[in-house]
């Protein structure tokens, strides 16, 4: 076998399938970096619908439901970059290390997902190398940039979450998530609290970890930089109205902690 075979074989990404990261807004003066692990659910043509019934793929198991729309316009509002990821996270989960059970799922809440059982390494190598990497190195080409240009850098990581888990309901109406940084969590926090319409949680329904997540230990923690997680619960968010509202909160709050940050010679 020549080794174009070898690499087409290998290939995952081909004709007719979209490249994984898309961008809003590169040039944005804003010192925000948003990024969006979960922003699309496609699937590569090569690995059909992985043996999901279409009804599950557009649940919570398949992408972070509501969070496009909120991440598009916030960057607007903020004059922010943001980069996302466009394929399912039942592909790979750009928000996993690569390797770990959860990277590519077996079965997701309680959904077998067929087309990810005993697939070869070459498939999982695919898999990180068309989909993974482009969008990490994107990112870490991103914040170089920012560094090299003396421009502040905050990354702000965006997620929805579903409202009801293994049949247990959530109350928060959105989180605030971190691990070593608490520096812009707290002044999120504070600020989300201070209106008075919300159910907030502190690292609730998830808190970051270097095992549970990869984007907040490897762009922003690494690399020195403020950071926080967000979730906002997906019924809030499920159609544009909603969309556009939290939104706004959220432009109107980090607003307010852009200058906070900037008196305390942060940004």
């Amino acid at each position: 076998m020549t080794l174009d075979a070898v690499d087409t074989a290998d290939q995952l990404l081909g004709e007719g399938d979209i490249p994984p990261v898309h961008e809003v807004n590169a040039e944005g003066a804003s010192p925000f970096l948003l990024t969006s692990d979960h922003y699309g659910r496609v699937l590569p043509r090569a690995l059909g619908d992985l043996g999901v019934a279409e009804s599950e793929l557009v649940r919570h198991i398949a992408w972070d439901i509501g969070i496009a729309g909120v991440a598009e316009r916030l960057a607007k509002m903020l004059d922010a970059h943001l980069i996302a990821q466009r394929y399912s996270r039942l592909v790979i989960d750009c928000n996993r290390s690569p390797g770990v059970a959860s990277s590519i799922p077996v079965i997701s809440e309680a959904t077998r997902v067929p087309r990810n059982e005993g697939i070869t390494e070459s498939e999982r190598a695919a898999r990180r190398r068309e989909i993974f990497e482009p969008y990490h190195h994107r990112i870490d080409a991103a914040i170089d940039r920012r560094l090299h240009d003396r421009r502040p850098t905050v990354l702000v990581s965006l997620h929805s979450f579903t409202p009801v888990y293994a049949g247990v309901a959530r109350p928060w109406h959105i989180g605030a998530l971190y691990n070593r940084d608490t520096v812009l969590p707290q002044l999120l926090l504070k600020h989300l609290r201070s209106e008075g319409d919300l159910v907030v949680g502190d690292n609730e329904p998830y808190a970051v970890s270097d095992l549970s997540d990869y984007t907040i230990p490897v762009h922003g923690e690494a690399r020195g930089l403020v950071n926080t997680g967000i979730e906002i619960r997906q019924d809030l968010i499920a159609d544009q109205a909603g969309q556009q509202q939290w939104a706004e909160r959220l432009g109107r709050i980090f607003a307010k902690i852009e200058v906070e940050l900037r008196a305390e010679l942060l940004v």
